[in-house]
């Protein structure tokens, strides 16, 4: 059995490279234990959610390398090649893929671990071994994972989330929005799964982002998950430049919208077929199977109007519309 420490190396407190046969363990031993999110990039992250989160948090708040994967033993570069730039006759730059463990501080002073880069493609269960060990070492009391989700959602409601764990506990007072379904497995998903198999804790939020904003920055996406996870943690995170691109993002989409009564009527309808789900949830039991991706009351699918709209959107801004 190879040993999955093998797949990262430790910093010391300069951030220097030391041998992964030991973990630092927790700053204080005394303490709970530190809280660790992670972002994976790579699969589905609707609206960049989980990316702009976590790019805000690196941005704003002090923090430091604990550990580095090994990614040319976790990528297939392949099937997801790092882009480079080239200019005039020269190549100017390539974006180097990473998988970083960093410890962070809040915006009180309180630490905690933040692990993000490119989602393995091989090796899985040696990667969440590695993880698990790192979890271990380092005493962590709580595992998150967030990304954002396609959904039939209007950009004019408030921002939802699909919240999970391994323990009811951890998500009380949350309703469901979905009852059973299958999803191709993701590593941010196996992850909690397994942490929990383990006897630890983990959970993650999954944001509703409307998808005809699927591929764009969604920035109000992103707030709302970073809220989640201070709520659930108790963490201090800002997310006060992340609002304040909220809002310019939905002025510019409202003063797109107004400018076409056609798509006017389409982001109506997903209005209507919204509130027409969240009023049934009130009344009925939790667990739709199907939820906001079909359509109820006679209107057109919501894949069928986050398609409408989408290719508006695109085509305003000059975009090439999406194929299909």
């Amino acid at each position: 059995m190879l040993d999955p420490r093998d797949l990262y190396e430790l910093h010391d407190s300069t951030g220097s490279e030391t041998s992964s046969e030991t973990g630092t363990g927790p700053a204080d031993p005394t303490s709970a234990g530190p809280v660790l999110l992670h972002v994976f990039t790579g699969f589905i992250d609707a609206g960049q959610a989980g990316s702009l989160a976590r790019d805000h948090l690196l941005a704003t708040l002090e923090h430091r390398p604990l550990a580095t994967f090994d990614v040319d033993r976790l990528l297939d570069y392949r099937s997801r090649r790092p882009p480079m730039v080239f200019v005039e006759n020269h190549w100017e730059s390539y974006e180097d893929p990473h998988l970083v463990l960093h410890e962070v501080t809040d915006a009180a002073g309180v630490r905690f671990l933040l692990l993000e880069g490119a989602e393995p493609d091989i090796l899985w269960e040696r990667f969440v071994d590695a993880v698990r060990g790192l979890v271990e070492s380092f005493g962590v009391r709580l595992t998150i994972g967030v990304h954002g989700i396609p959904m039939g959602v209007p950009h004019t409601r408030p921002t939802s989330v699909t919240a999970h764990a391994t323990r009811a506990e951890l998500v009380a007072g949350r309703d469901p929005w979905v009852g059973t379904v299958q999803v191709p497995g993701a590593m941010t998903n196996l992850l909690e799964y397994r942490l929990g198999r383990s006897g630890l804790d983990a959970m993650g939020f999954a944001v509703h982002v409307p998808h005809y904003l699927a591929q764009s920055d969604y920035p109000d996406a992103a707030a709302a998950l970073l809220e989640n996870v201070a709520a659930a943690t108790e963490l201090t995170l800002p997310t006060g430049l992340l609002r304040a691109s909220a809002e310019a993002t939905r002025a510019e989409l409202d003063e797109q919208v107004a400018g076409s009564a056609e798509v006017e009527a389409v982001v109506h309808a997903l209005e209507q077929q919204y509130d027409a789900y969240v009023a049934a949830r009130g009344g009925d039991a939790p667990g739709d199977e199907q939820g906001l991706l079909a359509g109820r009351g006679g209107f057109p699918t919501a894949d069928e109007l986050g398609a409408e709209l989408e290719r508006f959107l695109a085509e305003h801004r000059g975009d090439r519309p999406p194929e299909g």
